[in-house]
Parts: structure tokens; sequence; C-alpha cells
């Protein structure tokens, strides 16, 4: 990043630090003198009066099934949906409303109020994601509530709540066994005094994994770290400016041992978590630190001012196979290249070289034909300062909640690449040539953003408006040394450009104590790519829905509708179709339509029994006819890949708080991995029951069994982009809880 940006931001964090310190985005303080935990919404009834869709998982819902794997956390929120890859939620593809699932790069991803996609603007693609078991709460926005956390508009938001700093002493020990040698260990410790709070949080996560490399035993697993550190310096709560300072330090590493490689169709109904032995070196390595510095300034009664600096830096380097390289045999030295995913695709359908394509899966020695290994080395900035202005008043019989907020955003992503390649030899890779480093993409792309928000909470009788503005303005750049891999040339350079005015309004009329009417519309919005000739994601979005909240039990149905002027498409290695010089280039998809129904039931039925539904119906299509590196030739009326018609899941258990058994009831249909839907270009119908159990023990000590995936189900769940992927399968896992 350029030096005059990271002056910028600690002089002004300075400044703001001597004037009025805020808190962390989701603490706020109570004048009675003890700290409350905020978030975005707040908790399940805040949800309840917001203008717009929002929905709540709680720390006490996240630990019923004891979930590490954040995919199956959000199954049970409606219009959300997950492109299942490693069957380990290590890198989570994410989609809401019809927006693309793919690495979560069309939705607006953050902790506690801060983005933390590695370059949420200049490359959007999450490659790093928190580790879960870490994470107490979920919070969703879609449609106009999304407004005031762009930049991606068009789905919504999600921001996850991590463990907040206690009131009073506190800590908890979490150790865990599961099958497949999984080992995990969680600890917390925190206290708060009159001015000073503090929390350190340490995670240890370990696995196997479930599949098996041929001739190899290796099993495929990871081993994931992850600390934290928070600390509050605050004033008297009796003072007349009540100031507060956060900081957060976060640090993480990851090694996985994680292909994009899957099988054949026959290959994947023989043995589902075979892999292949041409995927035994691949692997992940990733970092990734984080430092928030958060002040808060209680002016008076009317007045909240709100400051929080961030940077997130991320490493990772995922060396992985990608492409099959034959030399002719008349013609020594002239060589074709085939990726893996052409060659799964040939051999599914019985094309020329299935056989021998077959044999080389299958360990066959190949002297003068080669397997490219990529050395996917990527390092990325995100950082920033954003601040927000609360201004409650009265006009009239007019309630207002006034919030203005801005953000001044900087992030690039570094490649600097090389391609291995090895000869298979009795079954093993040997290696014959590594190319020199940046061969394989030697570029840095980079982004500077500028965002404002003004938003208008207004209650008035038995109406709740929320009119709405949000600007975006972003220059994003993209600096190419081919060959040069010292970098001492000048680059290839190009640019591109967008400022966008996103509006949006929603309503929620209160008909009687229990029952509202909600209504919203927004425009849409997702930044371009680099290039000149890419523009915006643009759409406008609308909403309609009914909430109804009983004694026992909430309910809320919404209908919703997004209309696309033009829908971007982005080339990532999890898609196939995209050559090393398009990887991370996005493109203009056309105009498309989403339009589905959400249903949501959650409540207690009887006592002691609690029990939740959610239902997603959703039917999308592009309006216009195109050709794309990434999905293929797609014609008008074709469907959005990922995205299933049904999706439903429905949740049962029993709590009488010495005891709790649940159980959590999934399905989903099968979906088109590419607009055509043809043959091998489906996933296939799965069906999901996890069940959890805990005893306590004593008031200090309980005791867990979760098994997911009871029934074993091994439906294919991924095609891209090298094959057929299943889920994990049954796995069983026991843990203790200390308290203390």
């Amino acid at each position: 990043m350029q030096p005059r940006f990271k002056i910028c931001v600690l002089t002004v964090a300075m400044t703001v630090a001597l004037s009025a310190p805020q808190s962390v985005v989701a603490d706020d303080v109570k004048k009675g003198g003890e700290v409350q935990t905020i978030q975005i919404i707040g908790d399940s009834n805040a949800a309840q009066k917001v203008p717009g869709s929002a929905h709540v998982v709680s720390e006490t819902e996240l630990e019923e099934f004891k979930y590490t794997d954040v995919n199956r956390a959000l199954q049970q929120i409606p219009g959300v949906y997950i492109q299942l890859e490693d069957g380990l939620g290590l890198r989570p593809n994410i989609g809401i409303r019809g927006t693309g699932t793919g690495r979560s790069g069309r939705i607006t991803l953050m902790e506690d109020g801060v983005l933390i996609a590695p370059a949420p603007y200049s490359a959007s693609s999450a490659y790093y994601f928190p580790t879960f078991d870490r994470i107490t709460g979920i919070e969703v926005l879609k449609g106009p509530a999304a407004i005031k956390y762009g930049p991606f508009t068009v789905g919504g938001a999600v921001n996850l709540i991590s463990r907040q700093i206690p009131v009073d002493a506190q800590g908890q020990l979490k150790l865990e066994l599961g099958e497949n040698n999984e080992r995990r260990a969680y600890a917390y410790y925190g206290d708060s005094s009159d001015n000073f709070g503090y929390l350190i949080e340490a995670n240890k996560h370990v696995t196997d994994g479930f599949k098996t490399i041929d001739r190899h035993g290796d099993e495929t697993g990871f081993d994931k770290d992850d600390y934290v550190a928070k600390f509050r310096f605050n004033s008297d709560y009796s003072a007349d400016v009540y100031q507060q300072l956060d900081i957060k330090i976060q640090h993480s590493t990851e090694d996985s041992d994680q292909s994009y490689l899957g099988l054949t169709d026959a290959d994947f109904a023989a043995d589902p978590y075979r892999m292949y032995g041409v995927s035994a070196l691949d692997t992940f390595a990733g970092e990734h630190d984080q430092y928030v510095l958060s002040y808060y300034a209680d002016l008076t009664n009317s007045f909240d001012l709100r400051v929080t600096a961030y940077r997130n830096e991320t490493a990772r380097n995922w060396y992985k196979t990608g492409a099959f390289i034959i030399e002719d045999p008349l013609n020594p030295g002239t060589t074709t290249r085939y990726s893996w995913s052409s060659i799964i695709n040939t051999i599914n359908s019985g094309g020329t070289n299935a056989v021998y394509f077959q044999s080389i899966l299958d360990g066959a020695d190949a002297p003068n034909d080669r397997i490219e290994i990529t050395d996917n080395n990527r390092n990325y900035l995100s950082e920033g300062i954003q601040a927000s202005f609360e201004w409650d008043f009265t006009v009239g019989e007019a309630q207002h909640d006034l919030q203005l907020g801005l953000r001044v955003h900087e992030d690039e992503e570094d490649r600097f690449q090389r391609n291995s390649y090895f000869i298979q030899q009795g079954g093993t890779l040997v290696l014959d040539q590594a190319d020199a480093w940046g061969t394989a993409g030697n570029r840095v792309s980079s982004a500077e953003a500028n965002s404002y928000y003004l938003v208008d909470t207004i209650t008035y009788g038995d109406w709740i408006f929320t009119p709405g503005v949000r600007y975006e303005d972003v220059e994003l750049k993209r600096e190419d040394w081919a060959n040069a891999t010292d970098r001492s040339a000048a680059p290839n350079v190009r640019t591109n450009s967008a400022s966008e005015v996103l509006p949006g309004f929603g309503a929620l009329w209160l008909l009687s104590d229990n029952t509202s009417l909600l209504f919203g519309v927004n425009k849409g919005f997702a930044p371009p790519g680099n290039s000149p000739t890419d523009k915006p994601e643009e759409s406008w979005n609308y909403e309609m829905g009914v909430r109804f909240a009983g004694e026992s039990y909430n309910s809320e149905l919404i209908a919703f509708y997004s209309d696309y002027d033009n829908l971007l498409g982005e080339c990532t290695l999890s898609n196939s179709g995209c050559s090393i010089d398009e990887i991370g280039d996005r493109f203009n998809g056309g105009a498309a339509e989403v339009k589905g129904i959400e249903l949501r039931v959650v409540g207690e039925f009887a006592e002691n029994w609690l029990g939740s539904f959610s239902y997603t119906y959703t039917d999308t299509e592009f309006a216009s006819t195109f050709d794309s590196n990434v999905w293929g030739p797609v014609e008008t009326g074709q469907p959005i890949p990922y995205i299933p018609e049904n999706q439903m899941q429905l949740s049962v258990g029993y709590d009488n708080a010495d005891w709790n058994i649940f159980t959590n009831l999934n399905y989903v249909d099968g979906t088109c991995t590419k607009p055509a839907c043809g043959a091998f270009q489906q996933t296939e119908d799965r069906f999901i029951v996890d069940l959890a159990s805990e005893f306590d023990i004593n008031e200090s000590t309980s005791i867990y069994a979760t098994i997911d995936n009871l029934f074993d189900d091994d439906s294919i769940v991924a095609r891209e982009p090298y094959g057929a992927r299943p889920d994990k399968p049954r796995t069983a896992r026991v843990g203790v809880k200390f308290n203390f």
C-alpha cells in the first residue's frame, strides 16, 4: 500500500483518540455501571423491529450443536446459500438471495462490524475466514437493512460476532475428541474493573480429515491455531462524557492438505472419499493478523460517536495441481495443456484419451508427460478507518435515529506465483522442473475506496421508516510485471473506477402487538474489476413480508425480487475455464432475475421443547445471452449456478437446563453447476441429519457429544472446479467444558 495512506490513518486515529474515544463496534455502555454487548442488530427481538430482513443466531443457538463449520450454522437462515466444497468449512462459499457463492465474494463479510475479506474491493474472494470455533454469534442483513454495510449491497451482509470482554471474571476450557483423529482445545479468560477490561482467547483445532490419497494413505485434514487478545480502557461510568478505547489483536495460522481435485462420477460411486495420487502434494499454508483500534464517545444523551481503525494482513500459498501436460510424440517439444476439469469431463463422457487420462489418475507412469503444480502464493493487505455519528431527536410525534457514517479504505492483492512440473513414476510424483517465481502470476491489484451512508430510522405511531442512501467511490488498479520477476521493469498498468449513489427505503407497519408488515427497496451494487471494460454489478432489490411475534414463537414470511442490470462473474481457481492470466478478473454477465420466498419460524412449542423451521424457494434466470470463461455459453432463461430451488431446515430439541438433546434436519435441492445444466453439470439432492446432546455434571462442568451426518449421506455436493466432491461422512465427537 502507499505510505501516505498509512500515515493518514495513523494521524486520524491518534487525533480521535485524544478527543473522543469509542468502543469496539460490538460494545456499548450502560450508564448504570456495566458494559453491555451490542451488535449491528442486537438480538432476535430487535430483529423483529428492523424494517427489512434481518436474522440473528445467538451464542446459545450456536452452542446447541457445537458446530465448528459456519456452513452448518448458516443453514438455519433463509435466503442464504452454501456451496459446499471441502466438507470442513475452511473456505466457505456463501451467497445471499441469488448472489454468486464462490468464496463468499459477493457479500459484505465482517467480524464485529469490520471488513474481513483479504481484499474486499480489489480481490473479494474470501480465502481467509475466521476460525468459527471462536465465533459467538452471527448476524445476517438483507435488502435495505444492509445499506450501511457495503460494498456489496445486492444480497446483503454477514457479521460474525467474536467473544466480548466479560463484565465479571470468567473463563472456559473446552477439550474435544472426534473421529479421524480430530482434536480441539479452546480456552478463554477475561475480567473487567471500573476502568479496564481484558480477554485472552486461544484455539487449537487439528484433524486428519476424511479422505485418503491413493498409494500414500495420507489423510486430508488441517491444523489451525487462532489467538485473540482484547483490551478496554474506559472513563468512569459517571463521567459527563463517557469515553472508551478498545484494542483487538488477532493472529491465526492454517496448514491443510486440501485440493481442488475431485473424482470422476464412476470413481465417486465406488468411493466418494478417495483422492487421486496426483494431488498428494497439494497443501494450503495461510497466516492472518488483524489489528483493530476502536473508540467511543457518549457525547450527550442524544449524540454518540464511534471511530474504528483496522488493518488486516493475510498471506497464503496454496500449492496445488491444476493441469496435465502431454507431449506430442510426433513433435517432441510440442505440448498440450489439459486442465483437470477437462480431463474429468473427458473421462465422464468417454471422449478421446479417456482411457489414458484414467490411467494417469490411477497412478500409471508418464515419463514424457508432466503434472503441473502451482505455488499460488499471494499476500493481502486491507486497512482503513470508519466512523459513525448517531443522533437521536424528536420532531413533533416522530422519533428519529439519524446515523451518518463514512469509511476510507485501501486494499491490495499481491500475486507472486510459479509452476513446478512433476513426472509420475511408480505412482509417485517426481520433480522434473521448477519455474522461476513470478512466471505464473506476477502482479498487484489494488483499490482505494471512500464510502458514506446516511440512514434515518423514523418511528411514527405504528410505523417505522428507514430512508437512507449510500455512496461508493472506488478506484481500481492492476500492475502486471509478467515475466520480469524482479519487478525492475515498468509494469503493464490498467485502471478502472466506479462511483455509485445507492438509495434504499424500508417500512414496517405494526398492525398489532404481535403482527407487522414490512416493505423494502434498495439499489444493489458490487465493485467492478480493474479492467476498463468492467462495469459494476447493479440491481434493484425488493422485498415484502409479514412478521408474527407470539408469546412462545416468532415467524416471518418474506417475498424478494432482484432485477440485475449487470451480474458480475469472477474467474478464480475454484472455477474452471480460466487461464492463469485471467484469474481474479471479473466480467460482465448481463441482465438476470432472482425471485423467491423465505419462511422462518422459531420458538418454544411446549415446556422445554424448542424448535425452528426455515424454508427458501428461489427462482433464478439469466436475462441475456453471452459467453463467459467461468460459466461457458449462457442463454436467456438458464439458471444461475449453485443456487438451489428449494432448501429447508428443521431443528427440534429438548432442554431442561440440566441436559439437552437436539436434532437438525437439512435438505437442499441439487443445483446446476453451469447454466446449461447438462450431463455432469449438476449436484445431487442432499439430506443431512445432525445430533447433539449435553449433560451438566455440576455448575462448572459439562460433557457433550455430537454426530454430524447421522445417516452418512454421500451425495455429490460440488463439481467445480475439477470433479465430483462429497460433504463429510458420519462423524462423531465428544467433549468436556469447564467453566470458571
